[in-house]
């Protein structure tokens, strides 16, 4: 399991599939062939807003999350697959260790399932109106 660190994956993974728990927002995608060096690999992210605290806040809350994705991940997570785990104010800090865990497998499974989560539509970029002279 390696860790996501460019701006752009963790903006691709925003574009991509993602499910909410009480806990926490998971984005997840699949990644295209040749677009990293170990295709087999499951990366994952973490990220938490200031609205979730101040810095130490925001670090227990990582901190859970990365302990909830070292748990779940190598049993449910994907191979080629990028998640983004996301805090949430208030219950990533302050929710049971085995409620974080159980939040994680449900979002896996909304991510992974039939309906695979909810997919973030395509917006086309609006364009100027052409201006007649």
């Amino acid at each position: 399991m390696e860790t996501i660190a460019r701006r752009r994956d963790f903006i691709a993974a925003s574009r991509a599939r993602r499910a909410g728990a009480a806990s926490l927002n998971l984005q997840g995608r699949s990644r295209a062939p040749g677009e990293t060096p170990d295709p087999a690999t499951v990366r994952v992210g973490y990220t938490c807003s200031k609205k979730v605290g101040n810095a130490v806040r925001r670090n227990r809350a990582k901190r859970r999350l990365r302990a909830a994705a070292a748990a779940v991940l190598p049993r449910l997570g994907r191979p080629g697959w990028d998640y983004v785990l996301i805090g949430k104010p208030e219950a990533t800090a302050a929710r049971p260790f085995p409620d974080l865990l159980a939040d994680l497998e449900g979002a896996l499974a909304r991510v992974h399932g039939a309906g695979g989560g909810r997919d973030r539509p395509h917006r086309p970029k609006a364009t100027a109106p052409a201006v007649s002279p």
